[in-house]
């Protein structure tokens, strides 16, 4: 469990259909509470259930088992190979993703890996080495399957052509920064970019991507402003702001994906949507390093 993330409890209540609200919020995630307890008609996962779990700590990991009714607690992530049948890497922190993905991915066992996947270019080189192998690797900002974004979807062709997108969110780009890429990808169906450039400063994130549709794209992300995460659509008949706010209802769908994904044996999501926003995520950290250079991308 990385610091400040709260998916192992509210995804294991998600899949369970079970939750302790007061222990949720007594661990630092009462928001979580608020949308699980608005949302119970509609907890459970059919055809899933949660039964181990490991977090760098016994007393964390019993915390969580209590909240959302988990049955087994193991002292090493590798005590769960042959007693589960997937498993929800639900970390944030990709420094620490290959480590902890990589005893599942050599026993064959289909993972999940919470965003970003990866932010370094040999860390991403590895996955994707491994998924070139025929090992099932799944990755996504659950923004990807965000009930806004299918609304949007609908009224797209009333825009005309569009020219402009542009997002803003809070906290930091190497975290964040892919909930709002997510987004606007699957808002282009997944277009290819050209090339991206860092304009902004750590923390005060701006990142201008050019897209091969002709689409210009703007993300600002501010460590420090009021919470939010909208993207604005501009066309040339029309525009459109979304604002994300159902957030239990891109987790749940999310989830649900995955497991629609096990039991069909591959990822429905292609890893190469992922690989092109984690290399864009990536280029865009690049391009602040050095001092807003335009990184092209193949």
């Amino acid at each position: 469990m990385s610091y400040g993330n709260g998916h192992p409890y509210s995804w294991s209540a998600i899949i369970n259909g079970y939750f302790d609200a007061a222990i949720i919020s007594e661990n630092g995630y009462p928001g979580i509470s608020t949308y699980l307890e608005a949302n119970k008609a509609t907890l459970g996962v059919a055809g899933a259930q949660v039964t181990h779990v490991w977090t760098q700590s016994r007393e964390i990991s019993e915390s969580i088992a209590k909240a959302a009714n988990v049955q087994t607690v193991v002292d090493k992530l590798e005590d769960m190979i042959g007693q589960v049948d997937a498993v929800l890497l639900s970390r944030d922190d990709p420094e620490n993703h290959v480590s902890m993905s990589k005893p599942f991915i050599a026993a064959g066992i289909p993972i999940f890996i919470d965003k970003p996947l990866a932010i370094s270019p040999e860390d991403l080189a590895y996955f994707k080495k491994e998924q070139a192998q025929g090992k099932f690797i799944m990755s996504c900002s659950s923004m990807r399957y965000a009930h806004e974004i299918r609304a949007a979807k609908l009224e797209y062709n009333a825009l005309g052509k569009l020219e402009l997108v542009t997002a803003v969110g809070k906290k930091d780009w190497p975290k964040y920064g892919v909930h709002m890429l997510e987004a606007i990808f699957m808002l282009l169906d997944d277009a290819q970019p050209i090339s991206v450039k860092h304009v902004g400063r750590s923390q005060q994130d701006t990142v201008c991507i050019a897209f091969e549709n002709g689409v210009q794209v703007v993300v600002h992300l501010f460590m420090d402003i009021t919470p939010t995460f909208q993207v604005s659509l501009f066309g040339q008949d029309g525009w459109r702001l979304i604002e994300f706010k159902n957030w239990y209802a891109m987790f749940r769908d999310n989830i649900i994906e995955f497991v629609q994904s096990v039991q069909e044996g591959k990822p429905r999501l292609e890893f190469s949507k992922t690989e092109v926003i984690i290399r864009t995520l990536i280029a865009a950290q690049d391009s602040l390093a050095q001092d807003g250079k335009t990184i092209y991308l193949n």
